[in-house]
């Protein structure tokens, strides 16, 4: 329906008329409680030149409301004055009317300034975009998003969750849109009505369009610019929210928590205990990303000791058996997190079944389409590997096959992971020999050759420990590019890859004459010149192990 210009033209003149009787009622005829209408008569003059300034500007439904608002609440004024002439009346009851009117004074007095000030700029902004250059396609999304925001700061409850409905579908499906109204400053007014006194459907509604931008990786810094105020609320919603709000709360705290402050901050403030809650009674989706909130606060050594307290150890454990396939992913990273640095607590969770719970969440993902989500997998069997009690039950759990499997997969950083948990089994005589007679040595000796530093590195690390048995030497011998791969590496060029592995790896080949032959012919002495001179360790002791097969070799080739 299209809004009548005369219609605001009559409530501003209706407007004028009660402000002119009600302050000649102040200021004459008005005996109780003088003092607290001389200070609703002090907010009359700004109320009369913000009405004024706001019929100025284009006439849309939120202003002619707001204008109706005035009025209705002046006339309750009017009525009220009238009542104040006498002395004789109810004491406690009148006190209450009155500062009941200049409470909703000074509430439409905020929301008339945001109105025009909003409005103004709005006006400013149209005239430039339709300057000679023409009109932006994206101008009236603008508008419409200046005029939603404008809606969720002035009016009623009612009409503030209209106006988080209209933001909600403005924003729905479309980054372009999340980012015009972010850009707008819609998330300090989202963040703002996620404050105790708004209601609970409002905050619902909030904190969904403050998930949606979430969503929107360009939009993050935005959040995170609203710090510890921001969290506060998400983490109230956590508390007493309804399930939906609890998701979509969850959803804006796994962007958050990648940072390590935000992860300090929600786990030092109560969050652990809310988000298992959420894990253990939410629905399969909000679980999920919980979990995914809790392995990014585990990676903050100081929250780990509140994991303990609340036994998460045991909803973790069960999530990573039973829940959703994101759960279970989340779940076992979180587990990995929260035991990397204490042996003590890999060996309880151990017990507690993790080793288990790993190998079938292994089996399950090694059967599905994508072989990517394995990566978490691998790292938390590396962290587990890394303490030797527990090398003899991976062993058993036939967990070797499995990395060996892994190790030829299109994901480089499974790859790069397998290889590490390799490297950590074969710190135990029975892993070096069991993980050479399976197979891994040809498959990271093409790891050796692969582009990223990171792979190169994590191979050789692994195959320097595999070579401490003779069992494995004799395998890697027999490799047509064994000796050429690790010779490769020594090449000073390849910068940030730690080159004491490889020479750890062709030291224990020197025991062979054809190979100390092979690493002199495929140049290894220029190399190691350089690292000597680089001081890389063990350098200098493979230079003189081979040196006298540099001669050998240039005899044998005349």
């Amino acid at each position: 329906m299209k809004l009548s210009e005369n219609e605001a033209d009559v409530i501003e003149a209706s407007i004028t008329e009660l402000i002119q009787t009600l302050t000649n009622s102040i200021t004459h005829t008005i005996i109780s409680f003088k003092g607290k209408w001389t200070s609703i008569g002090s907010k009359l003059s700004d109320l009369k030149t913000l009405v004024s300034d706001l019929n100025n500007s284009p006439t849309t439904t939120l202003s002619v409301n707001l204008l109706r608002s005035v009025s209705q609440t002046l006339s309750e004024s009017r009525d009220l004055s009238v009542l104040c002439r006498s002395a004789n009346l109810p004491k406690l009851k009148t006190q209450n009317d009155v500062d009941s009117v200049s409470a909703k004074l000074d509430s439409l007095i905020k929301d008339l300034r945001v109105l025009t000030l909003t409005e103004n700029s709005v006006r400013i902004d149209v005239s430039v975009s339709t300057g000679s250059v023409g009109v932006s396609s994206t101008e009236p999304v603008r508008i419409q998003t200046r005029n939603i925001i404008i809606g969720l700061q002035v009016g009623t409850t009612e009409s503030r969750n209209s106006a988080l409905e209209q933001l909600l579908m403005l924003l729905q499906g479309n980054d372009k849109h999340v980012l015009i109204a972010v850009a707008q400053g819609v998330v300090p007014v989202l963040v703002r009505l996620l404050d105790s006194t708004s209601a609970p459907q409002t905050k619902e509604k909030a904190v969904t369009a403050i998930a949606r931008v979430s969503a929107v990786d360009s939009s993050k810094h935005v959040l995170h610019s609203e710090g510890l105020v921001l969290l506060h609320h998400l983490l109230r919603v956590l508390e007493s929210g309804s399930g939906f709000a609890k998701e979509k709360a969850c959803v804006v705290l796994l962007a958050l928590s990648q940072t390590k402050e935000n992860a300090r901050a929600i786990g030092s403030r109560g969050g652990i205990s809310s988000l298992l809650e959420i894990c253990e009674a939410g629905t399969p989706n909000s679980q999920a990303i919980a979990t995914g909130v809790l392995r990014n606060i585990a990676d903050v050594v100081e929250n780990r000791e509140s994991f303990i307290e609340e036994d998460a150890i045991s909803v973790l454990l069960t999530l990573a058996s039973s829940g959703t396939v994101l759960g279970q992913e989340y779940s076992i990273a979180c587990l990995s997190n929260l035991v990397r640095d204490d042996d003590n607590l890999k060996l309880l969770i151990a017990r507690k079944g993790a080793i288990v719970s790993l190998r079938t969440f292994w089996d399950s993902a090694s059967s599905g389409t994508s072989v990517g989500i394995l990566e978490v997998a691998v790292e938390f069997l590396k962290t587990l590997a890394s303490d030797e009690r527990l090398v003899e039950t991976i062993i058993v759990n036939d967990f070797i096959p499995r990395l060996i499997n892994v190790l030829t997969c299109g994901v480089l950083g499974v790859r790069i992971q397998s290889a590490k948990a390799i490297y950590w089994l074969g710190c135990r005589a029975k892993g070096r020999k069991e993980l050479g007679g399976n197979g891994c040595i040809p498959p990271l000796i093409t790891m050796l050759e692969g582009k990223a530093v990171e792979e190169k590195e994590a191979a050789s690390k692994a195959l320097s420990i595999l070579l401490v048995y003779s069992g494995n030497r004799r395998i890697y011998r027999k490799e047509q590019r064994g000796i050429v791969s690790a010779v490769q590496l020594l090449d000073p060029l390849i910068i940030n890859l730690d080159k004491k592995y490889a020479v750890s790896m062709l030291m224990s080949l020197t025991c062979s004459k054809k190979c100390r032959k092979q690493i002199v012919n495929s140049g290894g002495l220029l190399f190691l010149q350089k690292l000597v001179e680089m001081d890389v360790e063990g350098a200098k002791k493979l230079q003189e192990t081979i040196g006298p097969g540099k001669l050998w070799g240039v005899i044998a080739r005349r």
